[in-house]
């Protein structure tokens, strides 16, 4: 298999009208993804969705012409969350889902998700057999005059995810009486998170949920909570919701302002479903990034850890060869394959919520299941190479790993998009987590220079 170059942790990224996020390179995408989708003799078929920057029209339109050259029906949807795009590919039995988006980046960003027809994200295998595809002869994905696809547009397409998302709230329970502030960052989920919140009964506070093309996650959303914290203060509410620009992850507020991560979250709903002997596998999935406090958590309920490389398709493969239905990140996508095949800050927020009406307990007090041990990230910028294999770079790692002996641990990984080395430790105290971050960072960076 040759190294994908295109295909990063999470499709294809870029600056929009710059490659690859150009419209010649989306062009031969949907060209070389719709070659390598077209197997059999029924109508291939293609789900597209987007979010809100307005670089989404120009690469829409691109990829809807490379599919419609390969014989693809393109089946538009509009802005939608990420989640929705795979929950569609799957439920009418398209060959393929797309989601345009970059995430939580600005909106001079934008990137291209590919699904497969079961709505899972495709393998480094897949995306490297398009990725040759798109280097080479491209006129055998060509159709015929009359064999060319048909593009056509979805006007149900939200009331379709509204409902999903709403199935994965317990039956008999409503949100009557809590008072929550949803903050879609201006992106793709702008209007159907507040109208599944309203419609199970909440008093529903909506702030960025008014996309105009460059505002996406400018201020607003799950990297850029602080608006968030200030009207859940002010306005009293039960809990805030944070999502990012498509909707695949979430970061919540409780009453009292503080913001929660992923790994609590993850903590809450996997100790519910256990409770409620709906958590598989014995296990949930996470990543290298997740808390020690996490694991300790989990073990301490006779639960395992299984940690992933960074990236919730990589949590998501795991799950389904371990048979685990609850994964996710630190930075909080949260997988939860009885609803659904991809990160989906909605669902898992309308998770929590159902705790809170069991339970009865405000969110600051639900959602503190563990202390996490101080955890800090250093970016080391170098001039190039892998100075993390160096010999006395790995020395010092072990011998750091060896010290920490169960009250911590250390990571280091290189960036795949920019010349950094990501050094990462965790330590039962403050003082340690200085003294283990120092002695490396002097390691490291000696290394950058020689």
């Amino acid at each position: 298999m040759s190294p994908r170059k295109l295909f990063g942790t999470d499709g294809i990224r870029g600056t929009a009208n710059r490659a690859p996020m150009d419209p010649a390179t989306a062009l031969r995408l949907g060209q070389a993804a719709g070659r390598f989708f077209n197997r059999g003799n029924h109508r291939h078929r293609v789900i597209i969705g987007k979010d809100t920057r307005l670089s989404g029209y120009m690469l829409e339109a691109a990829l809807t012409a490379g599919f419609v050259s390969a014989g693809i029906d393109v089946v538009l949807v509009g802005p939608l969350p990420t989640p929705a795009i795979a929950l569609l590919a799957r439920s009418m039995r398209a060959d393929l889902g797309v989601m345009i988006s970059a995430s939580h980046n600005p909106y001079e960003d934008n990137g291209i998700k590919l699904f497969g027809p079961e709505g899972l994200k495709l393998s480094d295998a897949d995306e490297a057999e398009i990725e040759a595809l798109m280097a080479g002869d491209l006129s055998p994905a060509h159709a015929t005059p009359q064999k060319l696809g048909r593009a056509s547009r979805l006007e149900d397409a939200p009331g379709r995810y509204i409902e999903a998302a709403k199935q994965s709230f317990p039956r008999g329970r409503t949100l009557e009486g809590l008072r929550i502030v949803v903050d879609c960052a201006h992106g793709a989920a702008y209007k159907v998170a507040p109208t599944v919140l309203w419609e199970l009964g909440a008093e529903v506070v909506s702030i960025g949920v008014s996309p105009d093309g460059f505002n996406i996650n400018k201020g607003f959303g799950s990297t850029h909570t602080t608006p968030l914290v200030d009207v859940v203060r002010e306005r009293r509410a039960d809990l805030g919701i944070a999502l990012d620009g498509d909707a695949d992850r979430l970061v919540l507020i409780d009453e009292l302002g503080n913001v929660v991560d992923g790994d609590q979250i993850l903590a809450l709903i996997a100790d519910r479903w256990q409770a409620e002997g709906r958590l598989t596998g014995e296990a949930v999935v996470a990543t290298v990034m997740s808390n020690m406090g996490l694991e300790r958590h989990l073990a301490a309920k006779k639960l395992a850890l299984h940690r992933t490389a960074v990236g919730d398709r990589y949590v998501g493969e795991r799950m389904r060869e371990a048979g685990c239905n609850l994964g996710g990140e630190q930075s909080g996508h949260m997988i939860m394959s009885d609803f659904g095949t991809t990160g989906d800050g909605l669902v898992a927020a309308l998770q929590v919520l159902a705790v809170l009406v069991e339970e009865g307990r405000p969110a600051s007090a639900a959602l503190r299941r563990f202390h996490p041990l101080p955890q800090k990230l250093v970016n080391v910028r170098h001039a190039g190479g892998a100075p993390h294999r160096m010999p006395e770079v790995v020395a010092a790692i072990a011998a750091e790993e060896t010290a920490l002996a169960g009250r911590g641990r250390v990571l280091i990984r290189a960036s795949g998009t920019e010349p950094v080395i990501r050094v990462m430790a965790e330590a039962e105290d403050e003082v340690l987590l200085e003294a283990t971050m120092e002695r490396l960072l002097a390691t490291i960076r000696r290394a950058t220079v020689a």
